[in-house]
């Protein structure tokens, strides 16, 4: 990800300024936003009924016949209603270069997991030539503003990689509740390591209605097309992205896409369904140009295994979404080239979600 700040007309200013004052925007952004978690005074809007969104994530390479390479995600992720977005947070917001005030902007707050491992991982001492154990435990704050053709998302993860990001144990236990081949190699993930990743992502939406009341009685039935751009900065990811995803269904303006955990493409934990039920299925793909990934680069300040990655990367989705009263479920099935130089095949794997208005 690139960020540009540039001087007003009445003569350039000094880029250590812009940097500066950038950041100072964006620090003050993440403070509000950690505040409005225990803050009562918000915006309201009568305009919006729900008071905000769960989401429940699993993401698992069982899905795709294998174990191994990324083998396990969860995530559970709380988005605030359009109206619960403090004054304070929006101005500062308008004031960055990713949103715009005519957008409805939500806070989100979420937890997450996610787990590594090489191919073989009945080994106690794994390849050297494989990818490297490794687990990382995050926490995540960000802001999501949407208008009817732009999806603007800023979030902040913060975590741990390493020991205490209880990867170790949450795969051994599993295995072994589901009596499977039990994990020798953990021994030798990636050390003790706080990390944090800045994502920033933009989507455009071009929909198009399809009138079929007259074969099937659906009378918001269309496809859209939505491109996107993004990336990542910060010790755990620095990488820039660019994609598309194509979707055909029925009530398409309800959300642009369901979620998924990054660095994967783009989605949304919201939805504003016009009908009881609503449906589509969708294709996407991406390439990613990666500068860093520790979960293959090894860890920062130590020396740890790692392996000599490929900074080209593309993935490619399939799945479904349905709609049905407050809830959505989703399933996206990934496809991912090979992001190290001896990574034997593709990686594919699975992600279902929940996702529940109250």
């Amino acid at each position: 990800m690139f960020f540009c700040i540039q001087g007003d007309s009445a003569g350039a200013r000094p880029a250590t300024a812009g940097r500066s004052r950038f950041a100072y925007r964006v620090a003050a952004f993440f403070i509000l936003a950690l505040a409005n978690a225990t803050i009562s005074d918000v915006r309201a809007d009568d305009t919006y009924n729900d008071s905000g969104y769960l989401t429940l994530q699993f993401d698992n390479d069982m899905f795709g016949g294998s174990d191994r390479h990324f083998t396990h995600g969860t995530r559970a992720a709380w988005l605030s209603a359009a109206g619960n977005t403090p004054d304070v947070i929006r101005n500062i917001a308008t004031q960055l270069p990713f949103f715009k005030s005519n957008q409805k902007m939500r806070i989100s707050y979420s937890i997450g997991q996610n787990i590594f491992t090489p191919e073989d991982i009945s080994r106690s001492d794994p390849s050297r030539d494989d990818r490297p154990y490794a687990g990382w435990l995050f926490a995540g704050i960000g802001l999501v503003a949407a208008s009817d053709q732009r999806l603007d998302k800023l979030e902040l993860d913060v975590g741990v990689v390493g020991p205490y990001s209880f990867a170790d144990e949450v795969q051994t236990r599993w295995h072994d509740l589901i009596g499977i081949t039990k994990p020798e190699g953990w021994g030798s993930q990636l050390r003790t390591e706080p990390g944090f990743a800045l994502f920033y992502e933009r989507s455009w939406r071009r929909l198009r209605d399809i009138d079929l009341t007259g074969i099937v009685p659906m009378e918001n039935f269309g496809v859209d097309m939505t491109p996107h751009i993004g990336g990542a900065l910060g010790n755990v990811f620095i990488h820039g992205t660019g994609g598309v995803t194509f979707r055909i269904g029925d009530d398409l303006r309800n959300d642009f896409g369901p979620p998924k955990l990054r660095p994967n493409l783009p989605g949304t934990d919201f939805f504003e369904p016009d009908d009881s039920i609503g449906w589509y299925l969708f294709a996407g793909g991406e390439l990613r140009l990666v500068a860093r990934n520790i979960f293959l680069d090894g860890n920062t300040f130590r020396n740890s295994r790692r392996v000599e990655k490929i900074p080209v990367v593309a993935d490619f989705q399939v799945g479904a979404a349905i709609t049905f009263g407050r809830a959505r479920l989703s399933y996206t099935q990934v496809f991912r080239t090979k992001e190290f130089e001896k990574q034997a095949g593709l990686s594919q794997f699975g992600s279902a979600a929940i996702s529940i208005r109250f």
